[in-house]
């Protein structure tokens, strides 16, 4: 198989040639209401869907989920099936089959194999998900759950943001039975993890060089557009995974102390260090220009002093030996986007690719007039924060071909199998929306609102009611403990 892979893109392209002259093959079972496939070696009729032919899908379900599996619920994540932990805490499940119908709406409906099982001991629960499948034309991601032994099968996990060919960073909208399965049903209408999928589709043949008497195309000579060749290192490269690691100041971390500091919506702490996960760029190698997004936030907190201040949206803009590191920022004051917060020396760094892969790593950040006043949530700027002081180095890897694996330190890529991490957002921070963003009303980084029904997300704890209340009524019985022991201790002295 080529390591460049036919990305969905190319779906349209593929299906021209494929319609005149593809030697065919089989549908998979995902695929069984379409037409038999011709024999091998004769012509795909034209209008006939593509089949899919391997590719991977990329989805963490809820970081705060995840985290809250680890850490509340003491339990583990562990993936088996030919599914991996990604390191930024989300699942890949591969070995993709399906179809792609262009005649039938441009729709596109696969599945993966792989799957991943959340348990806890202390909480009562063994939650197994398994064949994990998409349809395009009614945008919805379905799931098989075994639930303490209990199989549901078919169950609508979430509505995904499908729009043109484009598979890569989706949104996702968790439902309501999916909500009921996890045991949370306040999960209903949350924002879930970002979905990204690749897809692999048959090559076309090679042209013959034969022509039929009456001078029209022979059937195995495509007369459409070929596939787009893939990307040169000589022009503009679509990434397509990353990772960014920055701790942005070591000793402002410690000034503000550990209880202080949260990450949300793609980002993760890694010591005094923050992984943020990719969003979308593009790389070109000859210019030596590149531009990333990454999602994810981080919060930091000190009431005492009066600082409530969050960084997200992160951009690393780079031209040459320069660049640029651009965030959206949440202070006191309110909130400021698009924020030239620190310049890069990319002196020492170069922008070759190896196998795919550009690593820049432990890049020189120095504070910009714009992010020294940031930084300083409105007050006198310390000799420290002034422009020109440096902050912490920037690391940022980025990949341009699908099969390129990024390091294995950090925030997303390469797949780890066995016991997951807890990756993701920490889920009993305040709220954090999804996409790392710090605009908008209420606290820095705080989740959309959330109703005085029952919905647990308000408190920040993205809990399963019944773990929380269990949780609660723990608390209640060892505070009622303590008020009782503390009557009879008094009564003792008098």
């Amino acid at each position: 198989m080529s390591s460049h892979r036919r990305p969905i893109a190319a779906a349209a392209a593929v299906l021209t040639a494929a319609a005149l002259g593809t030697a065919a093959l089989a549908l998979p079972a995902t695929a069984a209401d379409t037409a038999p496939a011709p024999a091998a070696g004769a012509a795909r009729p034209a209008g006939a869907p593509i089949p899919i032919v391997g590719g991977t899908l990329d989805w963490g379900v809820l970081a705060s989920f995840r985290t809250y599996v680890t850490t509340m619920a003491k339990g583990k994540i562990t993936t088996a099936d030919g599914a991996a932990q990604n390191t930024d805490g989300t699942f890949r499940f591969g070995s993709a089959t399906g179809q792609y119908d262009k005649d039938g709406g441009h729709v596109v409906k696969a599945a993966f194999k792989g799957s991943v099982t959340f348990e806890s001991a202390a909480h009562g629960f063994v939650i197994k998900m398994e064949n994990f499948r998409f349809d395009t034309g009614i945008k919805k991601l379905t799931v098989d759950i075994t639930k303490n032994g209990t199989l549901t099968k078919d169950v609508p996990a979430a509505t995904v943001a499908f729009a043109g060919t484009n598979m890569n960073g989706l949104a996702t909208t968790l439902t309501k039975e999916f909500g009921e399965q996890l045991g949370a049903p306040q999960y209903e209408g949350r924002d879930g993890d970002k979905l990204t999928a690749a897809l692999e589709f048959p090559k076309p043949p090679a042209p013959s060089p034969s022509t039929s008497t009456s001078g029209s195309p022979s059937p195995s000579a495509p007369t459409g557009s070929a596939p787009a060749p893939t990307p040169s290192a000589d022009g503009p490269q679509k990434i397509l995974r990353g990772k960014l690691s920055w701790g942005v100041m070591a000793s402002f971390h410690d000034y503000v102390g550990e209880k202080g500091i949260t990450a949300s919506g793609g980002a993760t702490k890694n010591g005094k260090s923050f992984d943020f996960s990719f969003g979308k760029g593009e790389l070109d190698v000859k210019k030596q220009k590149l531009n990333a997004a990454f999602e994810g936030a981080v919060r930091f907190e000190y009431a005492a002093h009066g600082l409530d201040l969050t960084f997200g949206n992160i951009r690393i803009e780079t031209a040459g030996k320069t660049g640029t590191l651009v965030l959206d920022a949440k202070t006191a004051a309110g909130a400021t986007k698009d924020v030239p917060f620190a310049t890069l020396d990319l002196s020492k760094g170069d922008y070759k690719t190896k196998d795919g892969l550009l690593t820049l790593a432990s890049v020189p950040a120095v504070f910009t007039e714009k992010g020294s006043a940031v930084f300083a949530n409105g007050g006198s700027v310390p000799d420290k924060y002034k422009p020109g002081k440096p902050m912490d180095p920037v690391t940022l890897s980025v990949s341009v071909d699908k099969d390129a694996p990024l390091p294995t330190s950090g925030a997303t890529g390469t797949p780890t199998s066995g016991t997951g991490t807890t990756g993701g957002s920490g889920g009993t921070t305040t709220g954090g929306t999804a996409g790392g963003s710090v605009g908008g009303g209420g606290s820095a980084g705080g989740s959309a609102g959330g109703s005085a029904g029952g919905n647990l997300a308000s408190t920040g704890a993205e809990v399963p009611a019944g773990a929380l209340l269990s949780a609660s009524a723990g608390v209640v019985a060892a505070g009622a403990g303590a008020v009782y022991l503390g009557r009879r201790r008094r009564a003792a002295r008098s």
